[in-house]
């Protein structure tokens, strides 16, 4: 089956025509046959396009809403110019997975999409305004352009973390407003974190029950999980995205006290706070400069800039302060896992992460390290870490176009 998997942010596309099916997936053999992504949608947006084996194609395109980038992208995967392998038209799509960031207490699994579960995705607009609403035009976008009778499943960010215990989502606050509104953690990055357990399990021969280990996403958006016998146990991300480790323009972990305090000393509405939080904060509020964490260590070196390097400082011990208290929780681990965009390729970033860890088994070897980067897997731990550290690039892609195909045919995940 040859699996479209659509993950649209408010202002942009990105895609993944993934060839799968269940013997593939048994077999590890599923083939990515094209991808592309479009930013800046609502203008000149910018556009990538890539068939497998292919050099990229890029230009700009006045592409006014994700219909119209959706639409640009089908007749460039239906072109002749594209020559995709085993498609030549749209009858060669067969089903499409979109990915949504929050499914909330009512989604827990991934599902075919119904009307209902629709409906069910717009009640959670409340807990996740900045990413439902997008992922729900990329859903409308399919619906319209390849119509009703391809099948359709969503995928959850949150699913993977539905089985915290209540010690581990549950908030201090009154208990009532948890039966009111069910505020507590969801936690998000689940796919990214699912996958690369299950690419350790792969690496490791561990069956899904010995897995206790604790993965980090780091990338604009960062998140840590601490994984007991292959399910979630804790996470940092909470209601929403912003919980958490420091990120690229989000502010991670603040006294909540901040809120009170920002609308008074600076008149500040609620929506500003929200804004100033989710896409002032973070990496660029503490530099002053940047969310690229590539350009703020070009900018640090040799302590060039004093509040780049204080940025990337308190990025690093931020994640450090996770890892021991999921240390702590696990009764220790096995592993300690890296991927997303900074944890894929930021050396020096798991360096300063690790270093002063010995205490708790874990020592990283300077070599290996360095050479663990541009998408490349494996150990980086020296032969003395009682804790194994791997780099594992992840594929959310992947395991959305896999569960797809089982939601199409009713069949349990395995990864």
């Amino acid at each position: 089956m040859n699996i479209l998997v659509l993950n649209c942010g408010s202002s942009s596309l990105k895609f993944q025509i993934i060839q799968t099916d269940l013997e593939m997936i048994e077999k590890n053999a599923d083939k990515q046959l094209a991808k592309g992504l479009i930013e800046r949608i609502g203008s000149q947006a910018l556009v990538s396009l890539q068939a497998a084996g292919k050099t990229a194609v890029k230009h700009a395109a006045p592409l006014r809403d994700h219909r119209a980038a959706l639409d640009h992208v089908i007749k460039w995967i239906i072109s002749k110019d594209a020559k995709i392998p085993d498609i030549q038209s749209l009858a060669d799509i067969h089903a499409v997975g979109h990915r949504v960031v929050h499914g909330a207490e009512q989604f827990t699994k991934s599902t075919i999409i119904t009307d209902a579960v629709i409906r069910g995705i717009e009640d959670c607009i409340d807990l996740a305004p900045l990413h439902n609403p997008a992922n729900l035009k990329g859903i409308h976008a399919a619906r319209e352009l390849l119509g009703a009778g391809i099948p359709a499943v969503v995928v959850f960010d949150t699913s993977f973390h539905s089985t915290m215990p209540e010690i581990s989502f549950l908030y201090a606050i009154p208990y009532q407003l948890y039966r009111r509104h069910k505020i507590r953690r969801y936690g998000f990055h689940g796919t990214s974190h699912r996958y690369v357990a299950y690419r350790y399990r792969q690496l490791t021969g561990k069956t899904r029950e010995e897995t206790n280990v604790i993965t980090i996403h780091l990338g604009n958006g960062c998140s840590a999980c601490a994984i007991k016998n292959g399910a979630s146990f804790d996470t940092s991300m909470g209601l929403s995205p912003l919980e958490g480790l420091v990120m690229g323009t989000r502010s991670g972990d603040i006294d909540p006290a901040v809120l009170e305090f920002l609308s008074h000393k600076e008149g500040m509405s609620m929506s500003e706070i929200d804004t100033l939080l989710n896409k002032q904060s973070g990496l660029l509020g503490i530099s002053g400069l940047t969310n690229d964490m590539r350009d703020l260590l070009e900018e640090a070196k040799d302590h060039q800039d004093r509040r780049a390097t204080l940025a990337i400082n308190i990025f690093a011990q931020r994640a450090k302060k996770y890892i021991g208290s999921y240390l702590a929780e696990l009764n220790g681990a096995d592993a300690l896992i890296f991927t997303g965009g900074i944890g894929e390729n930021a050396a020096t970033i798991r360096q300063r992460i690790c270093a002063n860890l010995e205490w708790f088994g874990i020592e990283i070897d300077e070599q290996l390290n360095n050479e663990k980067v541009g998408g490349k897997e494996g150990e980086i731990n020296t032969h003395k870490s009682r804790v194994k550290v791997f780099v594992i690039p992840t594929n959310e892609e992947l395991l959305i176009a896999r569960d797809t195909v089982r939601c199409i045919v009713d069949v349990p995940k395995k990864s």
